[in-house]
């Protein structure tokens, strides 16, 4: 009886020192440059991806990429598919009710695009009577329904490259999403033929929310607190400046 009791607690202490001996980061499946897009092998790369590897080269830790499309990564991660969500999820506190976030790593402007008109702002008086076309299920879509649901109409898209495709057809009128992402899409042949930035839009944090964070578990206290400290490790040792060059001409934090 002693050895089988010595047994299981060495069991379980194994089991407790690896619980996450390969951590899963849940990343959507579509392209959402500068953060994340696919190059022509398929692979994940982008500015979130290059954090991701620094955070687990701090760690130490094999990390894996599991595609989800956007709607369902927080239930993937209720489910235990994925161990935290790495794919531009800004932290709100209506998401705090089904998961934890580790602090921000980056923060995000929203703004709307349009055609090239020459008419910029993002005024009422801009966007009174038009279609603006949003990704579902965003921190974006919950902003329109608060400030501009009353003077313009909401038209709904599973990805924000679809809105795109949309707005270069003349078929709505602008694409409200982050800035990053926008940006990257006016860089594109498609973006630089039709359209034209727009403007921000001002600060909400209880609805944009505070910043971007990864989400974990509730509960999963251990894993948050280490990718807290692997991302202030980075930004110390001017690892997050170094790979963020590549894709900004700004600190992102």
């Amino acid at each position: 009886m002693k050895h089988w009791g010595k047994a299981v607690i060495l069991a379980t202490t194994m089991l407790a020192s690896n619980a996450h001996a390969e951590i899963r980061f849940g990343v959507v499946n579509e392209a959402y440059p500068p953060y994340t897009t696919k190059d022509a092998s398929g692979k994940s790369v982008g500015w979130e991806i290059d954090l991701m590897d620094a955070v687990c080269e701090q760690l130490k830790e094999k990390c894996t990429i599991v595609d989800v499309a956007w709607d369902g990564l927080i239930p993937a991660l209720e489910s235990k598919k994925i161990d935290v969500i790495w794919s531009s999820m800004s932290i709100t506190d209506e998401r705090k009710k089904r998961i934890d976030f580790t602090d921000k790593y980056y923060s995000a402007k929203a703004s709307f695009v349009g055609p090239k008109d020459g008419i910029l702002g993002v005024e009422p008086a801009q966007l009174e009577g038009k279609t603006v076309g949003i990704a579902v299920s965003t921190t974006h879509s919950a902003y329109f329904k608060k400030h501009f649901a009353d003077i313009a109409t909401e038209k709904s898209y599973a990805t924000v490259d679809e809105a795109y495709q949309d707005l270069s057809a003349g078929r709505i009128d602008y694409s409200f999403s982050d800035t990053g992402p926008l940006k990257e899409f006016l860089k594109s042949d498609l973006g630089k033929e039709c359209c034209e930035f727009k403007g921000d839009v001002p600060a909400d944090d209880a609805v944009l929310g505070e910043g971007v964070g990864g989400g974990v578990r509730k509960g999963d206290t251990e894993l948050r607190e280490k990718l807290n400290g692997a991302i202030k490790a980075i930004r110390a040792n001017g690892k997050y400046a170094e790979f963020s060059k590549k894709y900004f001409d700004y600190d992102p934090y």
